[in-house]
């Protein structure tokens, strides 16, 4: 924003300005958070007055707080000092709710360059007035110009994406799941956290002795909750297919041993969960700042990738974006570079999963390529490229070119953005819930969630 103040020598009664603004629930985050003001009301996932919903209200200083805005930035602008303001309060703002701030002057003392200016806040939606005052400033004497972009710019860490996805979820019936191996406080917590959001019903597979020790160190009850005994981590995940196979399981979920042992008798030709495509991973990512959920692939499973199984990597995540609620998911498939390069062999795979969608191959989804990283996810990166697709800039599945990339991409993700992964694989009969040792309890449970939003869409189940 570039912003040149009015002096008062240059101000006259009547002069009026004013901004809008939309309020959004991360708004309110941060002024709770800066002001020290945690009123339940304020916060969007509170109920602050016992009526049984979250109100996400503004604070009134937080809207007074923004007609400020106007006097600092606009009338008089930069070196204004309030000396005094009324307010009086008409209606009540919410998050989502668009405003306009306005000002007008309405006096001016030249012996201490005193301005007064009336001072209002409306609704745009319906025009209702918000807030009347009058505000009384010291106006600046010199000329000042500058551009506020410079200021380092403020992102709220909270998980609105896989709140979205448990919100969903929580209502469908309990995913019954095979739990491999929880004989660790992590992995034994994750399920039984998933158990009582109702996101899964668990069935814990391995040493009942371990798996009760470290219930009893958590202090965690196991009570209803069937135990199957398979000792062995191998005949464990084994036991974990059949339990599919038997129509007991609807899903299989990661506990404490590792992904090949998990997935070795899910992979197995004969007696596995095979499908027909190639078995890929997705993390759904809920990044901080981010308007809507990234899901990164293929970050754990296949190391360098051919083309055919791309394609599978491709359309699985298009199958899983689709089952979390979104109708056309915007596919960007990744290289170095956003023009072919037949250097770059993964340039070509990108243009070819790119024709392949539009020829009906890939299905359900928008697919591009090649992008690189910075015009897949930024619309102003994909405008100075000169890059014009629906897909640019507004991508919801990266499909990175290798199992190198796709990991590096999604620990960048989470270790630097502080986002949250929560993974899963496709392409077998039932979701696969892959957990990380490292992963937190929010993570685990969207994995969950994850995982029953899409068997209840391909099993046409509603909650």
């Amino acid at each position: 924003m570039h912003i040149e103040n009015r002096t008062f020598d240059e101000l006259k009664e009547g002069d009026s300005a004013e901004l809008r603004r939309l309020v959004t629930a991360d708004d309110l985050l941060a002024y709770a958070n800066v002001s020290g003001n945690h009123n339940p009301l304020h916060i969007f996932d509170e109920d602050g007055d016992g009526d049984g919903r979250p109100e996400a209200m503004a604070p009134g200083s937080f809207i007074a707080a923004l007609v400020g805005a106007v006097l600092g930035n606009v009338l008089p602008g930069a070196g204004t000092l309030y000396r005094a303001q009324s307010w009086v309060f008409h209606a009540r703002i919410f998050a989502d709710d668009e405003i306009v701030m306005r000002v007008t002057v309405t006096g001016k003392n030249e012996q201490d360059t005193a301005v007064t200016l009336a001072t209002e806040v409306r609704r745009v939606a319906d025009d209702t007035l918000v807030l009347s005052g009058v505000a009384e400033v010291l106006a600046p004497r010199r000329k000042v110009e500058y551009d506020s972009h410079d200021l380092p710019g403020l992102i709220v860490q909270r998980h609105r994406h896989f709140e979205k996805f448990l919100k969903k979820a929580e209502p469908l019936p309990a995913l019954k799941t095979a739990v491999v191996c929880p004989d660790e406080p992590n992995a034994l917590g994750g399920a039984l956290k998933a158990r009582e959001h109702t996101l899964i019903e668990p069935i814990l597979i391995g040493a009942p002795d371990k798996i009760a020790e470290v219930a009893r160190a958590m202090g965690a009850s196991l009570d209803g909750i069937e135990i199957v005994e398979e000792p062995l981590e191998r005949n464990a995940a084994r036991r974990a297919v059949e339990l599919v196979h038997e129509g007991r399981a609807q899903a299989i979920m990661k506990g404490h041993l590792h992904t090949d042992m998990l997935l070795r008798p899910i992979l197995d030709k004969q007696t596995g969960l095979r499908m027909g495509r190639r078995f890929t991973h997705i993390f759904v990512m809920d990044v901080p700042g981010y308007p809507h959920p990234l899901l990164v692939t293929d970050a754990a499973i296949n190391i360098a990738p051919d083309l055919k199984t791309k394609v599978d990597i491709t359309q699985n995540a298009i199958d899983l974006a689709i089952s979390l609620g979104m109708e056309q998911p915007k596919v960007g498939v990744l290289s170095a570079t956003e023009t072919v390069n037949p250097d770059i062999p993964s340039s070509i795979d990108a243009a070819l999963l790119s024709k392949m969608a539009d020829r009906g191959q890939i299905t359900g989804g928008l697919v591009e390529g090649p992008l690189a990283m910075d015009n897949a996810v930024d619309i102003a990166a994909a405008r100075t490229k000169g890059i014009t697709s629906a897909v640019a800039g507004h991508a919801d599945i990266l499909v990175a070119p290798n199992l190198d990339a796709g990991n590096m991409l999604a620990k960048q993700l989470t270790y630097i953005s502080h986002a949250e992964a929560a993974g899963v694989v496709m392409g077998a009969r039932v979701p696969v819930i892959l957990n990380s040792r490292a992963d937190d309890d929010m993570s685990r449970l969207a994995s969950c969630a994850v995982a029953a939003l899409h068997h209840a869409r391909i099993n046409g189940i509603t909650g």
